[in-house]
């Protein structure tokens, strides 16, 4: 951290790492601890909308208790996000089984991801909906350090931790 005083508090365009526990319906399905902290640029939408806001002005070392719903986190669960699809359309050789991960591309190179929900003989049924969609999502948060993103990070939309290069040989 910084003794500048623009940096002391979670604002946009800085680089943000926390540590937190999730949990929906009060069981924990992920977290992540001081060796190996989460980090993101606020304000960029890495994460979702609700604990971005939450994180607004907090301190570095400061905790907090966020519930975030379903509308601020990865939306409302949507049945129109439940596509059948006859398995005709894909390759014999490909195998789908339940809570499988599918990838997608719709007509304009954008990638989606699904999840299979059923498998029978002439149908698969897909879930596009992300699987925490129509939950409430409570976070204990805890800022561990703050730091100006550098141009490039900016330029480029996400940190670059130790090691980051773009180069491809």
């Amino acid at each position: 951290m910084s003794d500048n005083p623009n940096f002391n508090k979670v604002k946009n365009d800085l680089v943000v790492s926390m540590v937190y526990e999730l949990r929906v319906n009060n069981e924990m399905i992920d977290s992540c601890d001081d060796t190996d902290p989460l980090q993101f640029i606020q304000g960029q939408g890495h994460i979702i909308p609700g604990l971005e806001q939450a994180l607004e002005g907090m301190a570095v070392g400061e905790s907090k208790h966020v519930l975030v719903n379903a509308a601020d986190g990865y939306g409302e669960f949507d049945p129109d996000q439940i596509v059948e699809m006859s398995k005709s359309e894909f390759p014999d050789d490909f195998t789908l089984q339940p809570d499988m991960e599918v990838t997608f591309e719709d007509e304009d190179g954008t990638e989606l991801t699904a999840f299979v929900e059923e498998v029978t003989l002439e149908t698969v049924t897909f879930n596009f909906n992300h699987p925490l969609a129509g939950n409430d999502l409570e976070f204990n948060v805890r800022i561990t350090g703050l730091r100006e993103a550098t141009e490039e990070e900016l330029e480029h939309g996400h940190v670059h931790l130790d090691g980051h290069d773009h180069d491809i040989d």
